[in-house]
């Protein structure tokens, strides 16, 4: 224990010198593990407050990882699964549940969220469609008898299957099939002033036409983007034209006063053949564009004044995710610490840039705590 005091002090004098704070604020991460080869959640939270990470979802309330970062200034949003939300409609349920996996937390761990399923309308199940707005409420309303409802929000994840129309983005339209759900879950943000979840991904809509769809506009590169017709906004980017499509269709409904936010976005480092464009060079491009966009706090082309708002998927590469190869490949990190790939972003001091001198010996610095970090890990 000692020895592993004496590394850590070694890893945050090293980050005192650079000024490396690779991940700054305004910038979440999706922890997932559904893996069997990461690291603990102990050295997972020397490895993010090293690094400057104040913000992180989870997709249960693991209490290992819940007590790994007590008395940091991490703040998480934490989740309950879709196979909980029947249950969670009881008032009796959603009580035990919020006693025993939430308050024991909040002393000392910053909950700030509770996301009440995920992607739930991507299932066939309409049951389990039925069954969303009931747990969210139940939930909402536990934390209003327990005197928590201004410490922790509600609100559930989507994915973004659910708009029907996204092109131009000022005519973004849910789908047919799901707008009466949308009705009341929007009446239920703005009665409690909680955000819209979207798990937005550039990515498949680049591997599914690849051919119509230009890389530099989904990847953040320099390109001509395009004009919406009806507003006249210049899109540089596929990101923001989602975003602001789902503002569209919010509106369309009657609401405009729901705030948007990025609950998961990401690019596979590696993908099967079929799965165009999943490489290593297109996700640090992907990933280093977009953080440089919310260092700058910039909103989008309708929402100038908002700054975005966003989680990346996902924090470690998962090897037991079921899927195609990209499923297991969207992580910052691999299970040993080390960077997927060099995401060149310091937070709130001046970037890592890759071509003057001065910069080289910066990210000589930056390779060396990581090579620390990755120690921390194995240690």
């Amino acid at each position: 224990m000692a020895t592993y005091s004496v590394h850590l002090r070694l890893l945050f004098l090293l980050l005192a010198l650079s000024g490396v704070h690779v991940l700054g604020a305004g910038f979440g991460i999706n922890y997932g593990q559904i893996a069997d080869n990461l690291p603990s959640p102990s050295r997972v939270s020397v490895m993010l407050q090293s690094l400057d990470v104040s913000r992180l979802k989870l997709y249960d309330t693991d209490p290992k990882v819940l007590q790994a970062f007590s008395n940091s200034s991490v703040e998480f949003i934490v989740g309950i699964g879709n196979e909980y939300l029947q249950d969670m409609a009881d008032p009796v349920k959603a009580q035990n549940w919020v006693q025993q996996h939430l308050q024991p937390y909040l002393a000392q761990t910053k909950i700030t969220c509770i996301s009440v399923g995920n992607e739930v309308f991507m299932s066939n199940d309409t049951q389990i469609w039925s069954n969303l707005l009931p747990a969210m409420k139940m939930v909402h309303n536990t934390l209003v008898n327990l005197g928590l409802d201004k410490q922790v929000i509600v609100t559930t994840a989507h994915p973004f299957t659910i708009i029907g129309n996204s092109y131009p983005p000022s005519s973004g339209t849910f789908r047919q099939d799901i707008i009466g759900y949308m009705h009341a879950i929007l009446d239920f943000h703005s009665q409690t002033k909680s955000p819209f979840l979207i798990n937005a991904y550039p990515f498949f809509a680049y591997k599914d036409s690849p051919g119509q769809i230009s890389l530099d506009y989904v990847l953040f590169q320099p390109n001509e983007g395009m004009t919406d017709p009806n507003t006249n906004l210049h899109y540089d980017n596929m990101l923001y034209a989602q975003v602001d499509a789902v503002y569209s269709a919010i509106k369309a409904i009657g609401h405009t006063d729901v705030e948007v936010k990025i609950s998961e976005t990401g690019w596979p480092s590696k993908g099967d053949p079929t799965e165009v464009g999943s490489t290593l060079q297109n996700a640090e491009l992907y990933h280093s564009n977009l953080l440089k966009r919310i260092q700058q706090k910039q909103g989008t082309p309708a929402k100038p004044s908002v700054p975005i708002d966003v989680y990346v998927f996902a924090l470690f590469n998962e090897n037991l995710k079921p899927g195609p190869t990209s499923e297991r490949n969207y992580g910052l990190f691999y299970p040993d610490g080390t960077p997927v790939f060099n995401i060149g972003l310091q937070g709130n001091l001046p970037g890592i840039m890759y071509s003057s001198a001065s910069n080289i010996n910066a990210l000589s610095t930056f390779s060396l705590v990581i090579s620390v970090l990755a120690y921390l890990i194995h240690a």
